[in-house]
């Protein structure tokens, strides 16, 4: 499984997200994925990013959390998915 922040250059909700992600002392990698270079993922997140998406290896998402979000959110959320 992947885990990913669908993000934007500039967004300070994004990098809000990525310190809460980080501040839960999470060990699972997250990729970040800047949107505004890719047709699709701008027209499917353009208005809701931050999101946090958990994909298996073929891309398919399996759950996503959409901003808003705090870190006991955040932990809830990683923990229902096994994400340690």
């Amino acid at each position: 499984m992947a885990l990913v922040l669908y993000s934007t250059e500039a967004c300070h909700l994004c990098e809000e997200a990525f310190a809460l992600y980080q501040a839960v002392g999470n060990t699972t990698a997250l990729r970040v994925i800047d949107i505004a270079f890719d047709d699709v993922l701008f027209s499917r997140y353009g208005v809701t990013i931050p999101v946090l998406s958990l994909q298996n290896e073929d891309g398919s998402v399996l759950s996503e959390l959409g901003w808003p979000f705090d870190s006991s959110l955040l932990q809830t959320w990683l923990d229902t998915h096994g994400i340690d």
